[in-house]
């Protein structure tokens, strides 16, 4: 199911209004991979006193891993937002904006507050938002999210 309207013509958008979109779109993005970053500033010690199975991924690459993540999420609602505008795509992007807090909650939930049982409640909620594809494009750059999220799951 999309959360898409039906393709209607959107206006045409000059390449200065596209890439306008764009940095706001990464902006947005990155900001919400900054409050997420500052909460998991000490998690590295956290992180290595938990039980983990052997498949865990080590500390030092999920700043790699999310950074690349982040990228791609911005790009995914920029191609959404450029072929459909916000009009039609607006409760796909709402859905990404909601996917955008609930990652930002995550980190402060687990690494900050220590609530393990709210955060494996949080990040099924944040499995189902990143589940909500809005298009083909959308779909292709929120499988690695997907995949990560998966893999940390186990």
């Amino acid at each position: 199911m999309s959360n898409v309207r039906p393709h209607r013509a959107v206006p045409h958008q000059s390449p200065r209004r596209q890439a306008l979109g764009l940095a706001g779109w990464l902006l947005a993005t990155f900001a919400a991979g900054s409050v997420g970053a500052i909460a998991s500033a000490r998690a590295a010690a956290f992180y290595r006193e938990l039980s983990q199975p052997d498949w865990a991924p080590p500390a030092w690459l999920f700043g790699p891993v999310w950074s690349a993540l982040y990228l791609l999420m911005g790009v995914a609602a920029w191609l959404v937002w450029r072929k459909h505008g916000f009009r039609d795509a607006r409760t796909a992007l709402w859905l990404f904006i909601a996917q955008l807090v609930a990652n930002a909650l995550w980190t402060w939930l687990f690494f900050v507050l220590q609530r393990g049982a709210l955060s494996l409640a949080e990040i099924t909620v944040l499995w189902l938002l990143i589940r909500q594809p809005s298009s083909r494009s959308g779909l292709c750059t929120g499988s690695p999210h997907c995949c990560w999220s998966h893999i940390l799951l186990g």
